[in-house]
């Protein structure tokens, strides 16, 4: 394959051109209520041909390896009629003759597909089982197996085999005109076994959903909030790292500025992380989509702006160091600045003294739903509790957060000291491309004076 792409990259006339193939086999199926409603089952191949020439870049996707150099030649056609400026790229060590073999403690290719059926209807009758107010679920499996294959015009080859397995439940209760949902998912690059044994979460789940039927809206106003890890990472992810993403940085003069490096952003306790070479997890690469290799970038180090997220590209334009963050979901479309392993650093205190310092606050929990504007945002809790003198009480819904994210970040004035990773299913979008494995991660954190929405 290396001498295949390469003799290709001969017929290049363009300043950079870059060849991406991939295979692709993937299984997927689910249960909405009693009923199978989705069995899917398919092996794809093809590629994408990149080509950039005086800064514009022209593109051609193929199915197959055959005619190989046309392809070339016509992105680099592409290319040459658009361009108009200067290309500018940064450099960036980048590998050979790498070939990468997932390594797997049971690989889900190895698991008849009876033995997944039969998993997930076990499953999917746990949640119509939990509880009489349950009116149906949505419950279901996929797994893929990627094959990439990568080759340059500046002489980097990598071989990426890149697996990944998810299994997601819910269940939504009813009582009369009131309807209530619960999610959850997990998810892995490495063992078909993540999806085993869920039992007790998928119990849990189902349960939450019937319970929040009788839980009160939470009141709206002004709160001390925790966070759980999964809201946490969840915020780092979405309020911020979506801010430090230099495609769109530098085309946004505003942006640009406020997310300039060496602002104060939060405070001093404040270290926020994306890693792409952090072991073997669903946002976990050796090398991004451009032969970068991945590696770990403080965006916020003791609360200053340290870092943004790169491509070869945006860091020619910004004057800054390729980071390893260009991406993409699939075969056929161009890489674009993602994030990989986004996370808030752990701190010092444990989760009881976190909680010991409320005495009137919320506790708010996994995701719904939000979204962002620029540097605002608004979050939908899944779920959550109140916080009555430094105990968790009783369940609450309905919590929205709002606020400015760097308001926000200098808000928090405590971290917890159980840090962790949440490998969920679904995954990231942005530019039409979805859903992206990533992973989040945070500690318990504690924020004071939260505008929550509610009634």
């Amino acid at each position: 394959m290396k001498d295949r792409l390469s003799e290709a990259l001969k017929k290049s006339t363009a300043d950079y051109t870059e060849i991406r193939y991939e295979i692709e086999d993937s299984t997927s199926f689910g249960y909405r209520g009693r009923e199978v409603d989705r069995v899917s089952s398919s092996k794809l191949a093809g590629g994408i041909v990149r080509a950039c020439t005086r800064g514009g870049w022209g593109m051609a996707v193929f199915d197959t390896l055959e005619d190989l150099d046309r392809q070339v030649q016509e992105a680099c056609q592409a290319a040459a009629l658009v361009g108009k400026e200067k290309t500018e790229l940064a450099d960036a060590a980048a590998p050979t003759d790498a070939h990468v073999v997932a390594r797997m403690e049971r690989d889900f290719r190895g698991v008849p597909l009876d033995e997944k059926l039969r998993l997930v209807a076990h499953y999917n009758d746990l949640l119509l089982g939990a509880d009489p107010a349950i009116e149906t679920t949505n419950c279901g499996y996929s797994e893929t197996f990627r094959t990439v294959y990568f080759a340059s015009s500046r002489g980097a080859y990598f071989m990426e085999e890149r697996p990944y397995v998810v299994l997601h439940f819910g269940a939504v209760a009813r009582d009369g005109a009131l309807v209530q949902m619960s999610h959850d998912s997990v998810s892995s690059a490495t063992d078909y076994g993540v999806v085993q044994g869920r039992e007790a979460l998928v119990e849990e789940t189902a349960r939450r959903a019937a319970a929040l039927l009788k839980a009160p809206k939470v009141e709206g106003g002004t709160y001390s909030v925790i966070l759980d890890q999964r809201l946490g990472g969840v915020f780092a992810h979405e309020a911020f790292g979506h801010l430090s993403e230099a495609d769109f940085l530098y085309e946004n003069d505003q942006m640009r500025e406020l997310m300039h490096l060496g602002r104060s952003m939060g405070v001093k306790e404040l270290n926020i992380v994306d890693d792409g070479s952090l072991d073997r997890y669903v946002g976990t690469h050796p090398y991004d989509d451009e032969g970068t290799p991945t590696q770990k970038t403080y965006l916020i180090r003791e609360g200053v702006l340290v870092g943004h997220l790169h491509s070869l590209e945006t860091a020619a334009k910004m004057g800054e160091k390729p980071t390893g963050n260009a991406r993409a979901i699939r075969r056929g479309v161009p890489p674009i600045v993602r994030m990989t392993n986004t996370y808030i650093e752990g701190g010092n205190l444990s989760p009881e003294e976190l909680f010991a310092g409320v005495d009137r606050g919320i506790y708010a929990c996994s995701m719904l739903g939000g979204q962002t504007m620029m540097e605002q945002f608004t979050f939908s809790a899944a779920y959550g509790y109140r916080i009555e003198n430094g105990q968790k009480g009783e369940l609450i819904r309905d919590i929205v957060l709002t606020g400015n994210v760097f308001e926000t970040l200098n808000a928090i004035d405590g971290f917890a000291n159980d840090f962790k990773i949440i490998q969920a299913g679904g995954g990231c979008g942005k530019g039409g491309q979805a859903p992206l494995p990533v992973t989040f991660g945070a500690p318990h954190i504690r924020l004071r004076a939260v505008v929550v929405g509610g009634k």
